[in-house]
C-alpha cells in the first residue's frame, strides 16, 4: 500500500498509508495536534490542506461543510492523504505539554466493581506500560465487532508519566453495544481486551498558573477529573480547589471515600455534591448555579468540565459570567455513541 508524507505546519514530517486518517499517522509518531472525540462529531481535529488534496472519506457534513471542504479544510480524524499533503492545525489546544505516541495494546480485565448505581469499575492491566496525561482516555474494541468506544482513565500515571493499570468508570447505558451488552452482561475476569491510546486533548493543564481551581463532574464525568485533581494538589498543594460532583441521585455519587480522604489531606480543597433530581440533606440543584452563588469572581481562576453537553455547556456559562479567562477553562463533554461524542459512555 502506498505512502505519502504529512508536512505538518510545525515543520513535522511523518508518513501516513493512503487508508490512514492524518490525526493517527501523526499521533502514533509522537507529533501533536489537537484531538478530542476522534470520531468526526467535534471539529477540534480541523486542519487547513495547505498543499496536495485529501479523501473525506466519512467526514460528517455537520461537522465539515462542502463549503468548509472547497475552501480547504478537513478533519484529521477521518481524512486520509491522495499523496503528499501540507497542514496546518485550525484550533490550538494551548499547547500539548507531555506527548504520548498513539499506541495499540493488549489487556486484562482484572477486576470488575459495581460503585455506584449503574457504574462499573473496571481494571486492565495493560501487558506493556502505556503512557499518558492525566484527563486523556483510551479507546477499546468490542470483542466479536469491528466497533470502539472511548472511556476516561481514572487512575493517575506513574512517576515516569506510565502505567500498567488502567482503571475505567462505565454508565450502563440500556442496550449499549459495550455497557450493557458487554461491561454489565459478558465481560469476566481475565478476559483479553484490546486497547488503543492515549487520545484526547482534556487534560491537567495548569501546574504552573496560580489562582484557584473549579471542577465539575457529571456522573462517570468524575473519571478524568480524579487524577486531574490528584495531579494537581500533588504539584500545588496551596492552591485553593472546589469540586462540584454532580449525579442525579444519590445513588449516582461515588468515589466518596476516596474524595473524602483527599479533603483530609487538603485543607484547600472543598468537595461540594450536588443531586439534580433528588431532595436530599445536601444540595439540591445545578452545579452551575451554585458556582455563580458561591463566587463574586473568578478572575485568575481556571475551571474543568466534564459530563453531558448540558453541564458543561451551563458551566462555561457560569465559569465566563464570573470572569474565568477563556482560556483558562477546560472541558471534555460526554454523549452517547449513538449521537457522537468526545468521551464515549457506552
Amino acid at each position: 500500500m502506498d505512502q505519502h508524507t504529512v508536512t505538518i505546519a510545525t515543520g513535522d514530517q511523518v508518513p501516513c498509508a493512503e487508508d490512514q486518517p492524518l490525526l493517527d499517522a501523526a499521533l502514533r509518531r509522537g507529533v501533536w495536534l489537537p484531538n478530542s472525540c476522534n470520531q468526526g462529531t467535534c471539529g477540534t481535529c480541523t486542519v487547513r490542506v495547505v498543499d496536495g488534496t485529501v479523501d473525506h472519506r466519512d467526514s460528517p457534513h455537520v461537522t465539515l461543510s462542502p463549503t468548509d471542504r472547497t475552501q480547504g479544510l478537513a478533519l484529521a480524524c477521518q481524512a486520509t492523504p491522495c499523496g503528499d499533503v501540507v497542514i496546518e492545525p485550525e484550533h490550538s489546544s494551548g499547547g500539548a505539554g507531555a506527548v504520548h505516541p498513539l499506541r495499540d495494546l493488549v489487556g486484562t480485565v482484572t477486576a470488575i466493581e459495581d460503585i455506584a448505581e449503574e457504574t462499573r469499575s473496571v481494571v486492565l492491566r495493560l501487558d506493556e506500560p502505556l503512557g499518558f496525561t492525566p484527563g486523556q482516555y483510551i479507546e477499546l474494541t468490542v470483542p466479536g465487532t469491528a466497533s470502539q468506544r472511548h472511556y476516561s482513565i481514572a487512575n493517575v500515571p506513574g512517576p515516569d508519566g506510565t502505567t500498567r493499570k488502567i482503571e475505567l468508570h462505565i454508565k450502563r447505558q440500556p442496550d449499549g453495544l459495550a455497557s450493557d451488552r458487554w461491561v454489565f452482561d459478558t465481560m469476566s475476569i481475565g478476559e483479553r481486551v484490546e486497547v488503543s491510546g492515549p487520545l484526547g486533548d482534556f487534560r491537567c493543564a495548569d501546574l504552573d498558573s496560580d489562582g484557584g481551581i473549579i471542577m465539575v463532574a457529571g456522573g462517570t464525568g468524575l473519571a478524568p477529573i480524579l487524577p486531574i485533581l490528584q495531579t494537581l494538589l500533588d504539584a500545588r498543594p496551596d492552591r485553593e480547589v472546589h469540586l462540584y460532583q454532580s449525579a442525579r441521585t444519590k445513588e449516582e455519587l461515588y468515589a466518596r471515600e476516596l474524595l473524602s480522604e483527599l479533603e483530609t489531606r487538603h485543607a484547600n480543597l472543598v468537595v461540594k455534591p450536588c443531586l439534580t433530581r433528588q431532595t436530599w440533606g445536601g444540595r439540591t440543584g445545578y452545579a452551575s448555579d451554585f458556582i455563580v452563588e458561591d463566587f463574586g469572581t473568578l478572575r485568575g481562576w481556571s475551571g474543568y468540565l466534564c459530563g453531558p453537553p448540558a453541564l458543561v455547556e451551563a458551566g462555561r456559562r457560569a465559569f465566563k459570567r464570573r470572569r474565568m479567562s477563556p482560556r483558562r477553562i477546560h472541558w471534555e463533554k460526554y454523549t452517547s455513541a449513538v449521537t457522537g461524542s468526545i468521551t464515549v459512555p457506552t
